[in-house]
């Protein structure tokens, strides 16, 4: 990190919608939207007697509903060069980006016996280290990293406050495990073991709130 506490891109962008207040109101939607998909899609590989594979197609199937009438991109790679402002961390050429997300769906699912933490984290990272988005790239990173997580554990999760919503809530931890993963890739190591205890607190804390509501007197659900 840089010392901000928000990482931003900044690249060329077609925008749809230029006033700020409108929006947030779509990007609001479209989370809401995006995170209905994710359920949809764990539902789908939970109840399948297929093994999961990721493929580009969900990603940037996630991307399409988070940016789908905020940006012409939407769905779609970036066509140019992009920087994050607040991080150290230059992403690659527009044009690896294909690559690389291949080789990013290739360690998924050649490392599926690996921890649902390590996988989760490491999708978590690697999409952000890729930016391959103009935009979204943080919501589709948190999105795809929810969906694995479930996925990998083999049920959806309980309680109301989901990881990503913690994140979104607070984002410093995030982008500072980002960067700590960052460091380690530059020094030629996969290490995301900062992301790894984040992620690990964030359940924690998702999980306990399903206890607290538990413990909680208030109107049954069901008579």
């Amino acid at each position: 990190m840089s010392g901000e506490d928000e990482r931003y891109s900044k690249a060329f962008d077609a925008k749809l919608i230029a006033d700020p207040v409108e929006r947030a109101k779509r990007e609001a939607r479209n989370g809401l939207r995006q995170y209905d998909h994710v359920i949809e899609a764990i539902d789908h590989w939970l109840s399948s007697n297929r093994r999961f594979k990721l493929r580009p197609s969900l990603v940037l199937q996630l991307n399409r509903i988070a940016l789908e009438g905020i940006s012409a991109y939407a769905g779609n790679y970036r066509p140019s060069e992009i920087k994050i402002e607040g991080s150290r961390h230059q992403p690659i050429g527009a044009h690896l980006v294909p690559e690389k997300v291949e080789e990013l769906c290739d360690y998924v699912n050649e490392h599926w016996d690996e921890s649902a933490i390590h996988l989760a984290a490491y999708v978590m990272w690697r999409l952000n280290w890729i930016h391959p988005f103009a935009d979204g790239n943080g919501r589709t990173s948190r999105a795809l990293s929810y969906l694995v997580l479930c996925i990998r554990l083999g049920e959806r999760l309980p309680g109301t406050l989901t990881i990503p919503d913690q994140i979104s809530r607070n984002k410093t931890p995030y982008y500072v495990a980002l960067e700590s993963a960052d460091s380690a890739f530059s020094n030629g190591a996969v290490g995301v073991s900062e992301l790894e205890k984040l992620l690990k607190n964030l359940l924690a804390a998702q999980l306990l709130s399903v206890v607290k509501a538990a413990g909680e007197p208030g109107k049954p659900r069901h008579k």
